[in-house]
């Protein structure tokens, strides 16, 4: 049986516009899926969208819709995206699933029946935007300390669920598992705030009098569950009805059985192949609904906690964070149309380490792309097929080369090479290293040409260039090869170009052994040429300065 990774992103409020920061987080969990795909494992990458709750309630009322209507049309912008963004998710997940809903319902009577949640009195500050309670320390100048704006003190009876007995378990099992929050920096975040502070217990209701658009109690048809609770269930919900089952028929049957009937085994939750998830991948302004309600959540449930919560560091434009307020959002859309997928996928992790906040900015995205994509690796994929059809007519020697005739390239590239597939940069996330390593290799290539120079062997020693131009070939093999996780319609491009067959089915075939620096295809291989991966975006400073050059009279136009 293959190994499983299962890889989450947040589920998305279906009322937001998708800005960059959706996109982040959701190619960070494209890329962990790919690559796991070529290393031959089974996946499942979920994304999806959280659509109950007052705000969506409220939205629909504003345009005259029922909640429903107005998140079967909201949802396509998350849709669309992903699509545009050329994401891999096997699933999409929406709360307003029959399916989901009847998983929370069994969740919630499950911690009923054995006294995890109480009914109670609860007199509190309640921020509507953010659908959360405060107390009064909380409070920042009497307001939301997250959003700023006003709070409603509330009045009223809601069922809690007591998380406060979790609090020694939970901090315990965050020190006997280093990995299970990261970066470091965000798990001793968590570890401060529950060393430090006294942790309540969760109110997870609103009454129907108050928010009807949620999913109904099942044990108390006048309220409704706290959006976070049912959000949070996602991760686990899905892997009954949207991942890939198993082959087992009876468990089958069990499972869907249990389904109808809400009667939820806690053997059946332990022995389900697809929990715990590898990674739950999400930004830091929920960290600790992660870490805290969800991680208190599967511990009175006795299911496995997820094996690790990376927390992502945020997008700034100018040093402020983005907000529609400020009108400093970045549109996913507007950078893909004007710079390509490809490109931004690149950018947004070769520029900042996965896991610190990083300033957006289109001069920087721009710099990349002339001086990474178009010169570094646009250049060199020009340049080798140009010289493999001027001196071979595209032929690249794969049958005669010997397996060790590589080994000068690749002792050069060895160290970056095993960096780009070194196991704790993929558990850690640390994709800004991994692309370096392979710019590496892409600057040990165009040296490598340098010091050979081709054009000299073509007229003083053929046999020997056919060795030099196997060796150029199998660099920007592997480059292509590694390039997949980040920019796969790229790394597609460079692979055709290369004489070889669709990148996907090659690895899926060979798996893992294509990754090996003398692995070779069975059938030959002659290389065609293409239009260039990336050309040069010339700036309007560049643009100005090569017209005054041309017009040292002309004065620049704005």
């Amino acid at each position: 049986m293959k190994k499983r990774f299962y890889v989450t992103t947040p589920i998305y409020y279906v009322n937001d516009i998708p800005h960059i920061g959706h996109a982040y987080t959701t190619i960070a969990a494209d890329i962990l899926s790919r690559y796991n795909r070529l290393q031959g494992k089974e996946v499942f990458f979920l994304t999806g969208t959280d659509e109950h709750g007052q705000k969506v309630e409220k939205a629909a009322a504003e345009k005259g819709r029922n909640p429903k209507e107005h998140a079967d049309i909201m949802v396509d912008n998350f849709r669309n995206l992903w699509k545009r963004l050329n994401i891999s998710n096997d699933a999409f997940i929406r709360t307003t699933d029959d399916a989901h809903i009847k998983t929370v319902q069994g969740l919630l009577q499950m911690l009923w029946d054995r006294g995890e949640i109480e009914k109670r009195e609860y007199a509190g500050w309640y921020c509507t935007p953010d659908e959360r309670f405060w107390t009064e320390k909380d409070l920042v100048e009497g307001n939301c300390p997250d959003c700023g704006r006003p709070v409603d003190q509330i009045h009223e009876e809601n069922y809690f669920f007591l998380m406060s007995k979790y609090q020694s378990d939970l901090i315990k099992y965050i020190d006997d598992n280093p990995n299970y929050i990261l970066p470091e920096t965000r798990k001793n975040e968590v570890l401060g705030f529950l060393r430090n502070n006294v942790l309540g217990d969760l109110c997870i209701s609103r009454p129907k009098s108050r928010l009807s658009w949620g999913i109904p109690l099942p044990f108390d048809e006048n309220f409704v569950t706290y959006v976070w609770f049912d959000a949070l269930v996602n991760y686990y919900s899905a892997t009954k009805y949207l991942a890939p089952q198993q082959s087992d028929s009876s468990q089958q049957s069990a499972l869907s059985s249990q389904e109808e009937t809400f009667n939820f085994q806690l053997s059946t939750f332990n022995s389900y192949s697809w929990w715990p998830a590898t990674h739950h991948i999400i930004g830091k302004d929920i960290l600790t609904t992660h870490a805290v309600y969800w991680s208190t959540m599967l511990t009175a449930l006795n299911l496995p906690l997820p094996k690790n919560i990376f927390a992502h560091g945020w997008w700034t434009v100018h040093g402020k964070k983005m907000s529609k307020s400020l009108g400093n959002m970045v549109d996913p859309n507007a950078m893909v149309e004007k710079y390509g997928v490809d490109a931004l996928r690149y950018f947004l992790f070769r520029e900042v380490p996965f896991g610190l906040d990083g300033d957006f900015s289109e001069q920087a995205l721009i710099n990349r792309i002339n001086t990474d994509l178009a010169n570094d690796l646009g250049n060199l994929v020009s340049r080798f097929i140009a010289m493999a059809e001027k001196y071979f007519g595209g032929e690249i020697d794969i049958g005669r080369i010997d397996a060790g005739a590589s080994s000068e390239l690749e002792e050069q590239c060895a160290y970056a090479h095993m960096n780009v597939h070194r196991k704790e940069y993929w558990s850690h996330l640390h994709f800004s290293l991994m692309l370096e390593n392979i710019w590496d290799i892409i600057g040990e290539t165009n040296n490598y040409i340098a010091r050979k120079e081709p054009w000299k062997l073509a007229k003083e020693n053929i046999d020997y260039l056919k060795i030099v131009m196997f060796n150029i070939w199998n660099a920007l093999r592997i480059t292509a090869l590694s390039l997949y996780p980040f920019m796969p319609d790229t790394a597609g491009k460079i692979w055709r170009q290369l004489g070889l067959k669709s990148l996907v089915d090659e690895a899926k075939q060979y798996s893992p052994e294509i990754f090996e620096w003398d692995w070779k295809p069975s059938y030959e291989i002659k290389v065609s040429k293409a239009e260039h991966l990336f050309p040069r975006i010339e700036t309007k400073e560049a643009k100005n300065k090569r017209r005054k050059a041309q017009n040292p009279s002309d004065t620049p136009r704005p």
